[in-house]
């Protein structure tokens, strides 16, 4: 199947549609520094569409794609922001999609963001989404999926859509889970060891542990959640933007990452007790992404590029789950 990749970023719904068979035939990104990276990471072929705004492309300005993947922007519905919605310039960017769409019909379309979407407004928003969709002809279906239960050691909740035009409504994507009789299969369960570095250099730690009333093996760790400490562990993730804070949520994470930002203020519990950032490399791995794209990235991007683009990515692992059932 071919695919367009908007909103692209620095390419996490390319490489999981590309891992399962699906072609590239372009993308719009308008982040110059992501756009480096892509293109770095994923060599487009020069005959591959691109753009930078999609409010500047018009329909037939784009190639014949069987799909259109994209992970418009987020900041708009997450329950960290003020929740603007559609009232916040960036949430009507899902509409210059079917703005396209109207006109070109592609059969398929496949759409990420934040699982907070769910929730805004009451559901009027999400309820806005999917209504627009059958209003274009799409038979839609979606879920929530956590990263962590997907290959890869980072608590993320994003919500996953699936348009279907009419005609092409045969078959069924989700439910992805156990729970909906699906096996999830997975190529080795990692934890969160798997994405560290071999050494242990201690890059900006500080003295980010408040309490070092030491357990066995841990330290507590201050939980406004509740209202009480949180036991961490050798190898468990720790957000430290709202280490010292009265807000903030899942501040310990067993075994895995907290969910990344673009400014990746996530850290791992090492032995000796000792705190450290995740490098940007391992902020790439806890996406679902080759060591070998990282590097590409790294040639062309600062870390503090680096750190902001893996917290935009869409984890390569999930989208690939769910790009091999369409």
């Amino acid at each position: 199947m071919r695919f367009l990749d908007l909103f692209s970023g620095i390419g996490g719904f390319r490489l999981g549609m590309e891992m399962a068979r699906h072609e590239c035939l372009g993308h719009v990104e308008i982040d110059k520094y992501a756009n480096k990276s892509y293109a770095a990471m994923h060599k487009p072929k020069e005959s591959e569409f691109y753009a930078t705004d999609i409010r500047a492309v018009e329909p037939g300005d784009l190639p014949d794609a069987d799909c259109y993947c994209f992970g418009f922007p987020c900041q708009s519905f997450s329950i960290a922001g003020n929740r603007g919605g559609f009232e916040d310039t960036r949430g009507t960017l899902f509409f210059e999609v079917m703005r396209l769409a109207a006109v070109r019909k592609p059969k398929y379309l496949f759409a990420e963001n934040v699982a907070g979407l769910l929730s805004h407004d009451g559901g009027k928003t999400f309820g806005t989404i999917l209504a627009t969709l059958g209003e274009l002809g799409y038979w839609f279906e979606y879920q929530v999926l956590n990263s962590k239960n997907l290959g890869v050691p980072h608590n993320r909740e994003r919500v996953f859509i699936v348009g279907h035009l009419g005609k092409y409504s045969g078959g069924e994507v989700f439910p992805i889970g156990n729970s909906g009789g699906k096996v999830v299969e997975l190529q080795g369960q990692q934890n969160i060891a798997n994405c560290l570095t071999a050494r242990y250099r201690a890059e900006g730690t500080g003295s980010y542990i408040i309490e070092r009333e030491q357990y066995a093996q841990a330290v507590r760790i201050k939980d406004n959640v509740k209202q009480g400490y949180s036991k961490a562990f050798i190898g468990d993730g720790i957000r430290l933007d709202y280490i010292n804070g009265t807000t903030g949520r899942g501040r310990v994470q067993k075994q895995a990452s907290p969910t990344l930002t673009t400014s990746c203020q996530s850290g791992v519990l090492l032995p000796g007790f000792k705190l450290r950032r995740f490098t940007a490399k391992e902020c790439f791995r806890l996406q679902g992404f080759p060591d070998e794209y990282f590097e590409r990235a790294a040639e062309v991007n600062s870390d503090s590029q680096l750190y902001k683009q893996a917290g935009n990515s869409v984890t390569v692992n999930v989208i690939y789950e769910i790009a091999k059932r369409l």
